[in-house]
């Protein structure tokens, strides 16, 4: 089987599954949209530096989704539910299925539950699925947690920490991460929204909760900055000692008044220059007990790109609704081509 994409938002993410999807023989690019004027009438080959490939980037949504066959509506835009809920509703009412790196369409019914419930309906309605994934939320911090106490004959306290290096990010990022701002407008940015922090605690703390059959009465985040020791520099910030390098933000799935989920996010420009050591842990209490280290951190970029290529057969062939990664067979790339590729290159 040939699976038809559809390619909506052409930024980094975007342009960097299309790049994947072109080595894919089982996978065509049908469709392209973007609102970037720069890419607009241009040949998607062009963008990703392959040669043509016969499929322009165009700016109607509706007039791509609603007149090229297809199987699969790729979206990486927005991060909020409610940012892409009408992108979504779109393709699910032309009977396509959908694929979001929207970080809380990874379990949307813990902050947009009415929206999630229209998205489910219209999606069971029309015989297709719509599926959110990433690497975070949509695999480290949930998806391998899941699967992790699938040898587990019981389990009391889940802890996992991703602990990254925001340096090669750009300008947006530091922005929402308040890198380069001081404690007082670090303060005020978490005040008046414009410092985030991380996107999809809440998911995945729902998300492992439901396969644990494990009902919460709380979710409680904590964000907190990171305040540089030492002189910190990218191509878009410069951190003097004292001022913010990023975010430690931290959430908490708490039941009968007990933390039973621990879930910690630190992000910060070159950690290393204070001696700390990037990576993915989880710690999980039971029987038998389990501790998982990657290190360095699995790479957020590519990774993120790689899980939303290869859940596009699974999506194709699952039931109708709006699903999450634990409600699908467990993620995997296809080696077969990933051996083939490496020895064509």
């Amino acid at each position: 089987m040939t699976y038809r994409i559809i390619h909506w938002g052409l930024g980094a993410m975007g342009l960097g599954m299309a790049k994947i999807i072109t080595k894919r023989p089982d996978y065509q690019i049908v469709g392209a949209v973007d609102i970037d004027p720069n890419k607009l009438g241009k040949d998607l080959g062009e963008l990703l530096s392959t040669g043509p490939i016969g499929v322009k980037v165009q700016q109607d949504p509706a007039e791509v989704i609603g007149k090229t066959p297809a199987e699969v509506v790729l979206i990486a835009t927005e991060s909020f539910t409610r940012e892409v809920y009408d992108k979504i509703m779109l393709a699910v009412n032309h009977k396509l299925n959908v694929i979001t790196i929207a970080e809380e369409m990874a379990y949307p019914w813990a902050q947009s539950p009415e929206l999630a419930a229209k998205i489910d309906t219209a999606a069971k309605e029309n015989g297709v699925t719509v599926l959110g994934t990433g690497v975070n939320p949509g695999f480290v911090l949930d998806t391998l947690i899941i699967a992790l106490t699938g040898v587990c004959a019981e389990v009391t306290k889940i802890k996992a920490a991703r602990i990254n290096d925001l340096s090669p990010f750009g300008p947006t990022v530091m922005r929402t991460q308040g890198v380069g701002t001081t404690p007082e407008e670090f303060k005020r940015g978490l005040e008046n929204g414009s410092i985030v922090g991380h996107v999809g605690f809440p998911e995945s703390i729902s998300m492992i909760a439901k396969a644990l059959g494990v009902t919460l009465d709380e979710i409680r985040e904590v964000r907190e900055p990171i305040i540089s020791k030492v002189y910190r520099e990218t191509p878009h910030v410069k951190v003097e000692p004292g001022m913010v390098a990023g975010c430690r933000h931290s959430g908490y799935g708490i039941k009968d008044g007990k933390v039973i989920i621990e879930l910690i996010h630190p992000q910060q420009i070159h950690p290393h220059l204070e001696g700390v050591e990037t990576g993915d842990y989880i710690e999980i209490e039971g029987t038998p007990r389990i501790n998982l280290k990657i290190s360095p951190e699995i790479p957020g970029g590519i990774a993120t790109m790689a899980i939303a290529v290869n859940m596009v057969p699974e999506v194709t062939n699952a039931r109708a609704g709006l699903l999450t990664m634990a409600d699908l067979p467990v993620p995997r790339g296809v080696f077969a081509e990933l051996q083939k590729l490496t020895r064509e290159e």
